[in-house]
């Protein structure tokens, strides 16, 4: 009997520790963060911050994505459509990335107004 109740103490022990570890490891397609996405598909390009200084935004004129001007005219339609199916130079990202990590995008390149 001593040992049944330990081995149920131990298997509950273990259930708990693998349902935190479950929950801990992303699910396959999850959303990924504004932050991320830019960094990896954007940044290159428009740079860290936005403003399109990196050698590569001048050999392929990207935009300054913290322009207020500009931030001011694009409406966030405009900016969607340009990710979703690129413009230019830029490539279209609609079978990278997700239309609602898409939406994150767009309010992330309006934080970076200055």
């Amino acid at each position: 009997m001593k040992y049944v109740c330990l081995l149920v103490l131990l298997i509950t022990a273990m259930a708990g520790v693998f349902a935190n570890v479950v929950r801990s490891v992303p699910a396959a397609g999850s959303a990924r963060s504004a932050a991320e996405l830019y960094s990896k598909n954007c940044a290159s390009c428009h740079g860290s911050d936005g403003r399109a200084k990196t050698f590569k935004a001048k050999l392929n004129h990207a935009r300054n994505l913290s322009d207020p001007e500009w931030q001011e005219r694009a409406s966030d339609e405009r900016i969607f459509n340009s990710i979703m199916n690129g413009k230019g130079k830029m490539p279209a990202y609609s079978k990278k990335i997700s239309e609602p990590e898409i939406d994150s995008l767009v309010t992330y390149v309006r934080g970076l107004k200055k």
